[in-house]
């Protein structure tokens, strides 16, 4: 399943920061009935996916159902929760089926909450035991067959909740400034992906958004999005 969303062409990463005060206002307009306290991850991924999508559907001339793609950390979705110090990952990928890239903030953040919410400790309990492996394939089989029209998949991963890299202390002091790597225009096979983490003060939220080079550069002049993003500040302020 995951083959058919690879894109293969010319990579490059952008670095989008989001302040406080700019994710304090998408949180108030991102506030519905359904939704009454979105997060600062749900409302920078919701305002991200928008123009991703656009610029992703530029070239076709018409919306294609997307799946954006959230990787989510099984352990304390697990009842009672797993400890956070088990080795290895275990996170799942869930699935948001967008069939409309003029969707509006809130609605999308609803659509990514209902998704995550289905990842809860029953969900967890099916893939454990001796059934688990089998249940964990069923799942992923019935999925592939029931969205076969769809042929885009935007993939976001959230680091805002990992704590200490700003502690991290190898002998030569803190860091000023922790990052991921990113593409540096690499022609590669892979789907656009895109990695939240904070900014030092913790307040903030850094976007690293990995996509084509023509679509990175429809998104970084995209006037919604840049109402609240700074385009790659100095990390040193």
């Amino acid at each position: 399943m995951r083959l058919r969303f690879c894109r293969t062409g010319r990579f490059v990463t952008k670095r989008f920061v989001f302040e406080a005060k700019a994710i304090a206002e998408l949180k108030a307009r991102a506030i519905s009935s359904s939704v009454q306290n979105p997060t600062r991850v749900e409302v920078v991924l919701a305002l991200l996916a928008k123009p991703i999508m656009a610029a992703v559907n530029t070239k076709s001339g018409s919306h294609k159902p997307t799946f954006l793609t959230h990787a989510v950390n099984l352990h304390r979705k697990a009842k009672p929760p797993l400890s956070e110090h088990l080795v290895g990952n275990i996170i799942y990928y869930v699935n948001t089926l967008c069939t409309d890239d003029d969707v509006e903030i809130d609605d999308l953040v609803c659509q990514l909450r209902e998704a995550i919410t289905r990842l809860n400790g029953d969900f967890v309990k099916s893939l454990q035991g001796a059934g688990g492996f089998r249940n964990l394939c069923q799942e992923i089989k019935d999925e592939a067959e029931v969205y076969t029209e769809v042929k885009d998949r935007i993939l976001f991963t959230g680091w805002c909740s990992f704590k200490g890299f700003y502690d991290i202390n190898f002998g030569w002091g803190k860091p000023i400034w922790v990052s991921v790597a990113g593409f540096g225009g690499s022609t590669i096979s892979i789907y656009p992906y895109i990695v939240l983490m904070n900014t030092r003060l913790g307040d903030g939220i850094e976007a690293w958004v990995n996509l084509l080079e023509d679509d990175v550069n429809l998104l970084q002049v995209d006037k919604q999005l840049l109402a609240f993003a700074t385009l790659d500040p100095s990390p040193l302020g």
